[in-house]
């Protein structure tokens, strides 16, 4: 009985050592326009994946793209951060999951323009469209392609 309250007190200390660090890396803090109807779809899909969000709807957008370094080329709807690093649009979830594991040295990703098909983009045929990781000095490269083969 002693070994199972210790065992006890260790996965207790564990859980709350590193839960903040496993909740840190599922919030989404979106900015979007208020009358974004796809970024309320995009937050919708991130929650139901088990994400965390918090949406600002205060800050024009041009401003907060222009403070986090989203390069003009790949701007989209809206923008989030999570973790350190800025997701640009209608990015899928298994790509930020993929981000997030592989901790590149990068500003983050971004699915430029609206492509059809993509997350909270349903509406119409789904379309090929590239994810790509913004790099710290501005440049992108294909990171990810999603929707219909070519």
């Amino acid at each position: 009985m002693k070994r199972w309250f210790s065992r006890m007190g260790i996965s207790l200390l564990f859980a709350v050592l590193f839960a903040p660090a496993a909740m840190a890396a599922n919030a989404l803090d979106v900015y979007s326009d208020p009358s974004c109807g796809c970024c309320d779809a995009w937050v919708d899909y991130m929650r139901a994946q088990g994400y965390t969000v918090t949406v600002h709807q205060d800050q024009p957008m041009a401003s907060v793209k222009a403070r986090l370094g989203v390069p003009a080329d790949v701007v989209s709807c809206h923008t989030a951060l999570i973790d350190g690093y800025v997701i640009e649009g209608h990015v899928p979830v298994e790509d930020v999951q993929r981000l997030l594991a592989e901790r590149p040295d990068a500003r983050g990703l971004a699915a430029p323009g609206m492509p059809m098909g993509s997350p909270g983009m349903e509406m119409g045929a789904p379309e090929r469209y590239d994810v790509v990781l913004i790099g710290r000095d501005g440049s992108s490269r294909v990171f990810a392609t999603h929707g219909p083969k070519a």
